[in-house]
């Protein structure tokens, strides 16, 4: 599927290698997200921070893509539904 959303996305480097709020408190993740407007990452919805979830409340930004290794999907949180990763995505993930 596609949104409108996927459209204004202009793909960043991420900032950090993992979840930048719990690397600051130590905290753990169980999986990693990137912003695909920002570059911020940040940890899944099964993660005790939640914090690529809080960065969508908090800017706004709308599509995210999966940051694990090997994993090629993106999430719209405006929208509630999986998008069409796009291909300037692809450099930036692991």
């Amino acid at each position: 599927m596609s949104c409108e959303h996927i459209g204004g996305v202009k793909p960043l480097p991420p900032k950090a290698q993992g979840c930048e709020e719990c690397l600051k408190v130590g905290g753990r993740w169980v999986h990693l997200r990137l912003c695909l407007s920002c570059g911020h990452v940040g940890c899944c919805d099964s993660s005790p921070g939640r914090h690529a979830t809080k960065h969508f409340h908090d800017t706004r930004h709308p599509v995210i893509a999966s940051f694990e290794p090997d994993e090629r999907w993106a999430w719209c949180f405006v929208d509630e539904e999986a998008v069409d990763l796009p291909r300037a995505v692809l450099p930036y993930l692991r």
